[in-house]
């Protein structure tokens, strides 16, 4: 009783009351002023957090109903087979090429992979802006939320060293945003897929996840010791502004600490191998960091070179980027164009990219229409796309999870099997 007595006198006579003011007095109404003042700026910064925030959280519920409490199944899956893997894309390109990178993206998108996108300094800044508009106002890739832009570009110079730091920085941002991608693809804006996304998974959930796919080779001819033993200067690695390349006239000795390895600067790498070179775990990246910084080219030398140093990496390359290609002459860096005169080939590689093209080359529109079955302005129909065949826009989504294969599947499995039937993925395969 006298517990609830002290209580209603405490009710009763508050501590603070409104009418204890005196109106005339300046701090009290200095007091009130400045209370309504705090009040009004949190009443605003509530409501304008209120509308900017997005309508939902994570991605749609509808592309990814197993990571729902209760999910939503649309397929049933066989189970014989396995999950179906994810990549990380990092794709690039310079002034004007804002549209390719567009395109590329929509001809290798799915929901599951993740993707970065990158426009150099070499292109105006405008060209930034349209290409992360392209992306804010495409409903699917909002409602996945797996593409993001580069705000703050790195020059990546084709003749110096500052693509193995482009590269290097791509994937690790690539692996702050998602910790769920197995491997990591780099492609120029030149570049273009051969198979559909559904196609490439595929064949990659029923490989082990540290495959490594890297053109490589110990031999050092005349032609590679022109981009080992020459000293230069990279300026994208120290300068905001393009400019010219410095080369040393002295020349360097091969190392004996370790042995160097030549390839090609296109790759399919896997997770476990980018978070080695990323992460620090070990000082043998680190360390041919350093030894390639002033190296002609060393993106084609540098992923080899650590790959078949190391001891942990070394059984888990095969000697194949899945790229086609074709040069005019050999000992040539670059290869030449590619044309519909090319198309058959390119079919017959089983490959599942190539590089390079022209900017809308026909070729494009015939990959387009042969082997993705993409419209154009659009992504590659999937088993995650529920619509009918005329539906274009994707505009019914499924589960992720459903892959749709085709025959570019199979011709990237031949490719593969040809590549490991004499068993030889768990061997020594870096040859001296």
């Amino acid at each position: 009783m006298q517990t609830q007595a002290s209580l209603a006198a405490a009710s009763a006579s508050p501590a603070f009351s409104f009418s204890s003011f005196n109106f005339r007095d300046p701090k009290s109404t200095l007091f009130i002023l400045l209370s309504f003042s705090l009040l009004s700026i949190l009443l605003i910064v509530f409501l304008s957090s209120s509308s900017s925030s997005p309508s939902h959280s994570g991605p749609d519920p509808f592309l990814f109903p197993s990571h729902q409490t209760k999910r939503i199944i649309f397929h049933k899956t066989t189970q014989s087979d396995p999950a179906p893997p994810s990549i990380a894309y990092l794709i690039s390109g310079s002034r004007g090429d804002w549209n390719r990178v567009l395109r590329l993206l929509l001809a290798t998108y799915h929901p599951r992979n993740h993707y970065l996108l990158h426009i150099d300094p070499f292109a105006p800044h405008a060209d930034r802006e349209r290409l992360a508009l392209a992306v804010q106002s495409n409903p699917i890739f909002r409602a996945a939320q797996n593409v993001d832009v580069i705000g703050k570009p790195d020059f990546a110079y084709f003749k110096g060293s500052s693509p193995v730091s482009f590269t290097l920085h791509g994937a690790s941002i690539l692996l702050r945003l998602s910790v769920k991608w197995n491997w990591f693809i780099s492609l120029s804006a030149d570049a273009y897929p051969l198979v559909t996304p559904d196609d490439l998974l595929h064949i990659l959930s029923f490989l082990p996840k540290d495959v490594n796919f890297v053109n490589h080779s110990s031999y050092i001819g005349w032609t590679e010791s022109r981009k080992l033993r020459p000293i230069i200067v990279d300026p994208g690695l120290y300068l905001s502004e393009g400019t010219e390349m410095f080369f040393a006239t002295q020349k360097r000795d091969y190392p004996d600490a370790f042995r160097l390895f030549t390839g090609t600067p296109f790759f399919i790498l896997s997770r476990k191998f980018m978070e080695f070179c990323v992460m620090g775990e070990d000082n043998l990246p680190r360390t041919l960091l350093m030894y390639f910084a002033n190296t002609p080219k060393s993106l084609s030398s540098y992923f080899p070179t650590v790959l078949c140093n190391s001891r942990r990496f070394s059984r888990t390359i095969v000697n194949y980027n899945l790229l086609y290609n074709t040069f005019d002459k050999p000992f040539i860096d670059e290869p030449r164009v590619l044309n519909t005169s090319d198309f058959n080939g390119m079919v017959s590689s089983g490959a599942a990219f190539a590089r390079k093209f022209q900017p809308s080359d026909p070729v494009l529109d015939l990959i387009d229409e042969k082997i993705l079955g993409r419209s154009p302005e659009s992504v590659v129909p999937g088993g995650w796309c529920l619509g009918e065949p005329a539906n274009v826009t994707c505009s019914v989504w499924g589960d992720a999870d459903i892959l749709r294969p085709g025959p570019g599947s199979r011709r990237l499995e031949k490719a593969i099997v040809d590549l490991l039937s004499n068993g030889t993925l768990r061997s020594p395969l870096c040859k001296f």
